[in-house]
């Protein structure tokens, strides 16, 4: 007897002859609703009978390459009817499913840079253990609510298989068809409130669909700094002033872009959520503005210290966070027939109004209060301060604790202009690179030693987690020793008053945020690299003489 899978041709099968035949394709891959296609022959391949059809939305043809994206109908009905080719990665999406617990265990799935973060009814369901055994998974770890399945750096698309295979709505919660459902814990798994453990969620989850597009630009202001230094560039030219704009713009603009992932992390429409962050940037109330903007119904507003809300976080989260509680407050007593209008109008008035009046003012206070003890605990003891932070980043990185210093970072740069908490833990990753460096020249054994240049490659980029829990942390020894070397290099950072002025990227694309951007003096740069070369040979070295292989279990 046939299963349903065979009964039913794959789409792609249907889309063959159109390609030239299967002769023709030289290999086919699938993302989501979109498929790649190398061709050996591209004058074979229809494209006008293959954008003709019903079920696809683009079609595009350039040397040999063929990429198809289907309409969102297509896409829904096909996937629904299991006629979609499989992706590589739907095996490991059916164990993982399986062994959180299965689809009615799972009440949201998100994913960061290496992690996949569901949020369980009762993660005591999970097989932990399973899933740690399972090739294409690095480790599991729990930590702020979430259970997260460590994967490495091609997670996205494992991301995409586990929603397609268990017809999951990702970024939400989900039932048992993998529809939206509101977020509850299981009845016989209640959970205390976790303040902290809230708060991480929450920076995760506005930050973490930010974080690449916030470094690329935080490169792209680091570069142009480099290339003036270098007289390469000139800093009044066009080619300069165009540029930097593309650079500055996410940090000048971050109330707006950080409002949309604010408002899909807290459930407000997000638009809603952009408009608000976009009055707040509006040119009357900016600083250089002449308009007046002192009162609203004369009550008195008051303006952070610098002046306006450009470039600001935590106010645009607050307010974000307010709106979307406020709008499920009251939009049920709304008529239908008004509601379209009537609910953004009542949530973005409202919201706005209370953001300048309260909700913007004490959060501005309470970020420039923190910057404030920040400074003066680094003014006291520098070099302990940075022995601290280099010491313990790791650590914080493992248990998902590192986002909370995120917002620290950015508010320092913003008021101040300049950060030494990304100077005190540029260290880590490059301990872990020495480490891992010293433990595949040593190592004996084929599975570790396979682990190896992956996890080395992702260092150097400034991803340390495959390192860290596939191969460091397991082994304890070369942890330990990467905490000493990174705690070493945080002083050394600090002590040599190396200071960031810019958040710039990871690992070694971390070098051109300490590059001063008034000045383009480019000294704490060389200084950084010359540090995190030590912390490489450091960590090298340390682990290369503490590593021991555990002997085989027999």
């Amino acid at each position: 007897m046939q299963t349903a899978s065979e009964q039913q041709p794959d789409l792609l099968s249907t889309l063959v002859p159109l390609l030239g035949g299967t002769d023709n394709m030289a290999a086919v891959n699938r993302r989501g609703h979109r498929f790649s296609i190398t061709l050996k022959d591209q004058s074979l391949a229809d494209t006008d009978a293959l954008a003709a059809l019903p079920a696809v939305a683009q079609v595009s043809l350039h040397n040999g390459h063929l990429r198809l994206e289907l309409t969102e109908e297509a896409y829904q009905t096909n996937q629904k009817e299991n006629r979609l080719m499989a992706s590589k990665y739907d095996g490991l999406a059916r164990i993982i499913i399986q062994n959180v617990g299965g689809k009615s265990n799972i009440i949201s799935l998100t994913h960061c840079i290496t992690r996949l973060r569901f949020k369980l009814k009762d993660e005591s369901k999970a097989q932990t253990e399973v899933l740690k055994e399972t090739d294409g998974i690095v480790t599991v770890m729990q930590s702020g609510g979430q259970y997260q399945i460590v994967i490495g750096n091609h997670v996205n698309d494992v991301y995409e298989a586990v929603c397609e295979v268990g017809h999951l709505t990702g970024a939400g919660s989900v039932d048992e068809g993998g529809n939206p459902v509101q977020e509850a814990p299981a009845d016989n798994a209640p959970k205390k409130f976790d303040p902290f453990g809230a708060f991480v969620g929450i920076i995760t989850g506005v930050f973490t669909p930010a974080l690449g597009v916030l470094c690329a630009c935080g490169i792209l202001k680091g570069l142009l700094s480099l290339f003036v230094a270098l007289g390469v560039l000139d800093g009044a030219g066009s080619t300069y002033n165009i540029l930097y704009s593309l650079g500055d713009a996410f940090f000048y603009f971050m109330p707006i872009l950080l409002a949309y992932s604010a408002a899909k992390k807290f459930g407000l429409p997000e638009f809603e959520g952009m408009i608000i962050g976009a009055g707040l940037l509006y040119p009357y109330m900016v600083s250089s503005s002449t308009m007046d903007h002192s009162s609203l119904f004369m009550i008195p507003v008051t303006m952070p210290s610098s002046g306006d809300y450009s470039s600001s976080i935590i106010p645009i989260i607050c307010a974000v966070a307010f709106a979307a509680w406020f709008e499920k407050l009251y939009k049920k007593f709304i008529p239908e027939t008004i509601k379209m209008f009537t609910v953004p109008l009542i949530t973005c008035t409202v919201t706005f109004a209370l953001t300048l009046w309260i909700i913007g003012p004490i959060a501005s206070a309470a970020a420039d209060l923190l910057a404030m003890f920040f400074s003066w605990l680094a003014g006291i003891s520098g070099v302990v301060y940075g022995f601290v932070i280099g010491g313990l980043w790791q650590i914080l990185v493992m248990f998902g604790l590192h986002w909370a210093l995120v917002p620290m970072m950015l508010n320092n740069l913003q008021t101040v202009g300049q950060d030494t908490i990304l100077s005190a833990m540029l260290g880590t990753t490059f301990a872990q690179t020495g480490a891992v460096l010293a433990i595949w020249v040593k190592t004996k054994n084929a599975k570790t030693r396979s682990l190896c240049p992956p996890a080395f490659i992702s260092a150097i980029a400034g991803v340390t987690e495959p390192a860290i829990y596939g191969l460091t942390l397991p082994k304890k020894k070369p942890f330990v020793v990467t905490c000493i070397v990174a705690a070493i290099a945080g002083a050394a950072m600090v002590a040599t008053n190396t200071i960031a002025y810019s958040m710039g990227g990871l690992g070694v694309f971390a070098y051109t945020q300490f590059i001063n951007l008034s000045t383009n003096e480019v000294g704490g740069m060389i200084v950084a690299i010359v540090i995190s070369l030590i912390a490489v040979v450091l960590g090298f070295v340390g682990t290369f003489f503490t590593y021991s292989e555990e002997p085989a279990k027999k």
